[in-house]
């Protein structure tokens, strides 16, 4: 088998069963995203739910940067398939949920780490079987997976509440857990990369100030807040407001992402990282601001359209971002990097957007989501250096403002 080099062809055997493997593990995990719904049958309070549904991310967090560490050691598939069956034995256990307390909470805690393990080593192993130079339109190509699973998800899990309750939503995700398994056991680990070389990239604490770093990490931290408050509160926000189906906004969302990857997802590759973060963020926080003030079904539906376009751009490059940031043969600690910075955002920010709906209602959370991603973006675009070979930091870092 052949390493994954710069001419490497996207689509081959493993690259196929990997991305799979990806599809159904992520599929399973979107059954969840109408959890909410299930929990809400207890009346917990809005900050309760966002508690429930933001530990899953918050363990996560704690389990990405290590075994991201061990997938550049050791190869991705080994650690995706643990990652898998511990899921598997997980999900049996919420059939004997009967209130939001401490068994759902602890339940969606040990999701949350077995969900940071194989996901990470999934995208890594997708990774490493796509072309090396370009980076992020893989990263694209290979999130179209978890957008498609962010489509359909929600949707089945609809259809199988209807005949089947929630419980059928648990076995559901069970049986897809072991449909991923399947396929990753079927594909063969791709050849790991020299970690004696290719190491170098921008990041070095004696060049970069704690500030600089501190403004990296806080732009997918932010977004991942952002996210959580979309994904999280939307079926809810959607419901009070009279809206019948929530499903179809996951599904317009995830077209439009699917066809900015499929149109420009190369784009970061070709002129930029932050030539693509910066309009990609300004759009998810416009939009952010139109939400609040949505009444209508259809203005909605074109609202989940428009924030899919800025999914569809910021994810790529700014993963992409990361791994160019701490070097290339570092790419499974960058990846379990990026993805337990959002899964702070993500765990966080569920809870305190939750908060916030409590005190002013879902409108002014939005609103208030749209301002903090303002916010992030404009310092990221200011003070974050480039990444492009030869780019070096941006005139403020040189200026010493930090």
């Amino acid at each position: 088998m052949k390493g994954a080099g710069p001419n490497r062809a996207f689509w081959n055997r493993d690259f196929a069963l990997a991305l799979a493997g990806y599809l159904f593990l992520f599929l399973s995990i979107t059954l969840f995203y109408l959890f909410p719904l299930f929990l809400d049958r207890f009346h917990p309070t809005k900050s309760r739910v966002g508690l429930i549904m933001g530990v899953h991310n918050l363990t996560a967090i704690l389990v990405r940067p290590f075994f991201g560490r061990l997938i550049d050691e050791r190869g991705g598939r080994r650690i995706a398939l643990g990652g898998i069956l511990f899921l598997a034995l997980v999900l049996p256990w919420f059939h004997l949920i009967a209130g939001a307390g401490i068994l759902p909470l602890a339940l969606r805690a040990l999701t949350g780490a077995g969900w940071g393990i194989s996901m990470t080593a999934a995208l890594a192993l997708c990774s490493d079987l796509a072309p090396q130079d370009r980076m992020a339109h893989s990263l694209g190509i290979i999130g179209l997976a978890g957008i498609v699973a962010s489509a359909v998800g929600p949707m089945l899990a609809e259809e199988i509440v209807r005949h089947a309750g929630y419980g059928g939503v648990f076995n559901a995700a069970l049986a897809l857990q072991v449909a991923a398994f399947g396929c990753m056991l079927a594909t063969r680990e791709a050849p790991r990369p020299n970690l004696g070389a290719g190491r170098s990239g921008l990041f070095d604490s004696r060049t970069y100030p704690l500030a600089i770093l501190a403004i990296i990490a806080a732009m997918p931290i932010v977004h991942g807040a952002v996210r959580g408050a979309i994904v999280n509160f939307i079926a809810l926000f959607g419901s009070s407001a009279g809206f019948g189906r929530i499903g179809p906004f996951f599904a317009v969302f995830s077209a439009a992402a699917v066809l900015t990857r499929l149109g420009i997802g190369d784009v970061s590759d070709r002129y930029g990282r932050k030539q693509v973060i910066l309009p990609a963020a300004l759009l998810i926080s416009l939009n952010l601001f139109w939400i609040a003030g949505v009444e209508s079904y259809g203005v909605f539906m074109l609202n989940g359209f428009i924030a899919g376009l800025g999914q569809g751009l910021i994810y790529p490059a700014l993963c992409t971002y990361m791994i160019d940031f701490l070097g290339r043969a570092n790419k499974g600690y960058a990846l379990g990097l990026y993805s337990a910075l959002f899964d702070v955002g993500m765990g966080l920010g569920s809870p305190f957007f939750g908060w916030i709906s409590d005190l002013v209602g879902y409108r002014r959370m939005y609103a208030a989501a749209g301002a903090l991603l303002l916010l992030s973006t404009v310092v990221f675009s200011v003070y974050a250096p480039r990444t492009e070979a030869g780019a070096g930091s941006v005139s403020a870092v040189e200026r010493g403002h930090f």
